[in-house]
């Protein structure tokens, strides 16, 4: 019998900082998009593999933050599901090789890592057949895709044999082109990466205790030679060897950097609920407002709805358009391209564009909610997300979705264009191109 298991590294509360505000109130990996946590995606794709029988999510997020999540998870997909909590960052293959008893146990036949700040429409049973074909020397295979030549530089670059998919040269990030091929932070291992990862950690070990490490006598050397980054330390010296192989998808792919990455996110997730998951999204809603109990809104394809939300029967949604928990919106409102939060309150007749609402946050009546498109160029054949900085090289914030952080209150006729408002703020007035601290 076949025995797979998963792991999904979440990092911890120090990275994410792109994702701020919205990562200063929720862990990024459970930030929902399309209505579920980012990695409940992932595990949705676990559990469509037969023979997977656990999942195993390694990060430095206190405990307190991911356990809640952690039985519901179990309780709705019956999947063992295990948090391992890293002493300290340790690395993109140090975490993987800390617990690396843990995903040993049992011993299965191969274990696929994924990164949790990657969504995808994942094709995780064609990347476990092509692993398997492979033959007994592939040790790692990596699920890539194509960009287009200047955003490549951003990511994993590799070439290929074009007859046996055998990695041959990669790169993390490199200067220069070297490929359109990317890496997608999706793998399948065997465990036999364990003795590869190991001889590296073994390396920078004896190399700290000789003196040659960075170790400064403060006690940071057991984590520096504990820290192993598996595209620079783990993939690049596996090409040309015959143990690596890549397996090009043309499914959607996105990492999650950006809080404009989301609404991205959001729209691709909708239209995967369309083609495998229909009942996930809204076609009518009904309406709890007014006296006409059977009153529809208008949906404009694809919405998500949590069942618990309140929208008023001449609200307008869509298209991609995800509403959460117990969140009212009123008469005449219009949503469109954006994500509203858990408590969120929408005041008649306001405009929500390319925009996230954060939690408990209030948008009074006739106010204008609005953000640029940061979706990737239609025009380009293999586009991704771009990630920008949050400023340009003369010191001016680059255009982007307007973001509310969580207990947000904007007044009646107010307008926020491209504005980024921190969290618990009581705004006054209109804003445009800011970051309201």
């Amino acid at each position: 019998m076949v025995l797979l298991k998963a792991v999904i590294l979440i990092g911890g509360s120090q990275k994410g900082t792109r994702f701020r505000p919205l990562s200063l109130d929720i862990p990024k990996p459970l930030f929902p998009v399309a209505g579920l946590p980012v990695i409940q995606h992932h595990i949705e794709a676990c559990t469509s593999v037969e023979g997977l029988q656990e999942i195993l999510l390694i990060g430095y997020y206190p405990i307190t933050q991911i356990q809640g999540f952690i039985n519901d998870m179990q309780n709705q997909y019956h999947v063992n599901i295990r948090y391992l909590q890293e002493f300290t960052a340790l690395g993109t293959a140090g975490g993987i090789y800390h617990f690396r008893d843990q995903i040993r146990l049992g011993n299965p036949s191969a274990f696929f890592v994924m990164n949790g700040d990657v969504c995808a429409d994942f094709p995780l049973v064609d990347l476990y057949k092509f692993h398997k074909h492979s033959g007994p020397a592939c040790i790692a295979t990596i699920l890539t895709t194509e960009a287009t030549r200047q955003q490549s530089l951003n990511y994993g670059c590799m070439v290929t044999d074009k007859s046996t998919s055998e990695v041959r040269h990669y790169v993390e990030k490199p200067s220069s082109y070297v490929s359109a091929l990317i890496n997608c932070g999706t793998y399948c291992f065997s465990v036999d990466i364990f003795q590869i990862i190991g001889e590296i950690f073994h390396m920078k070990q004896d190399d700290y205790l000789k003196g040659n490490g960075n170790g400064n006598g403060n006690g940071n050397g057991a984590k520096e030679a504990g820290y192993i980054q598996l595209e620079q330390e783990v993939l690049a010296p596996l090409a040309a060897t015959g143990k690596l192989f890549a397996f090009q998808t043309t499914n959607w792919w996105s990492q999650l950097k950006t809080a404009g990455a989301a609404i991205y996110a959001n729209k691709h997730y909708l239209e995967l609920y369309r083609a495998k998951k229909p009942e996930r999204l809204s076609q009518s809603i009904l309406s709890a407002a007014g006296d006409n109990q059977s009153a529809k809104c208008r949906i404009i394809n694809d919405v998500y709805v949590h069942p618990s939300a309140t929208i008023h029967p001449t609200a307008v949604l869509g298209p991609n358009v995800s509403i959460g928990p117990e969140v009212t919106i009123g008469p005449g409102v219009r949503i469109r391209e954006s994500i509203v939060l858990a408590k969120a309150t929408i005041e008649d007749h306001s405009l929500i564009l390319h925009s996230i609402i954060g939690q408990n946050s209030h948008v009074g009546r006739w106010a204008r909610i609005e953000g640029t498109p940061s979706d990737p160029d239609p025009n380009k054949p293999f586009a991704k997300m771009e990630n920008p900085p949050l400023f340009n090289e003369n010191g001016r914030l680059n255009p982007s979705i307007t973001i509310l952080g969580c207990s947000v209150s904007v007044p009646s006729e107010m307008v926020l264009l491209n504005t980024i408002v921190l969290p618990n703020k009581e705004l006054s007035r209109s804003f445009k191109n800011e970051i309201i601290l």
